[in-house]
């Protein structure tokens, strides 16, 4: 269920554009997205962070779509969340020595690991730690990723046809996510307990 709310936004944009057309697709984009993001506060109490940042950006760059009647405007979206994305994990690290993919991914192994423990009743179950050095490299290589799927966003938007974006957007993108996290997990299952 969570996987249905956390892309729910971009389903429904496919979705409304096969059958309508782009303006009324980004139309629903903002409108899930608030739907989202209420969704998130009202059942875990708070938002993600990302959440705003892709609520903000539908909104301002969905809105100047359905305004000036420009596609334009949202070819851009993908594009902008990927580059602040792709900053906050150099930020973090280069400037603040705070790695943010090993923060994401202690928490949810560690999450995964509390999980196991409480269905188990085993309490020698600790805290997954991952050495520096692969996490620095899984930080970097994933800052790498998101700085080229924002390039590669603009060339296909720029040189391909509407139909091809939002078929890249949808599938091409996810795609992409899901190699590297496939390329994550292989990196840090040495990490991993046995069981």
């Amino acid at each position: 269920m969570s996987f249905l709310i956390e892309y729910l936004p971009l389903i429904l944009f496919f979705t409304v554009y096969k059958f309508v057309d782009i303006f009324w697709a980004t139309g629903v984009l903002i409108v899930a997205s608030l739907i989202q993001v209420t969704h998130q506060y009202f059942t875990k109490g708070e938002v993600a962070k990302r959440h705003w940042i892709f609520l903000a950006i539908a909104i301002i760059l969905g809105g100047m779509t359905i305004l000036f009647h420009d596609e334009q405007f949202i070819k851009w979206k993908a594009t902008i969340v990927y580059a602040i994305l792709g900053s906050a994990l150099i930020v973090s690290k280069y400037l603040f020595n705070k790695n943010l993919v090993k923060t994401a991914l202690e928490g949810v192994l560690s999450s995964v690991a509390e999980k196991e423990q409480n269905q188990n009743q085993n309490q020698n179950q600790n805290q997954i730690t991952l050495p520096e050095k692969d996490c620095d490299q899984l930080n970097l290589f994933w800052s790498v990723l998101f700085f080229f799927i924002a390039a590669l966003n603009i060339y296909v938007a720029y040189n391909f046809s509407l139909d091809f974006w939002v078929n890249f957007k949808v599938f091409g993108l996810i795609g992409l996510t899901f190699v590297a996290l496939l390329f994550t997990m292989f990196k840090i299952q040495k990490y991993l307990p046995e069981d």
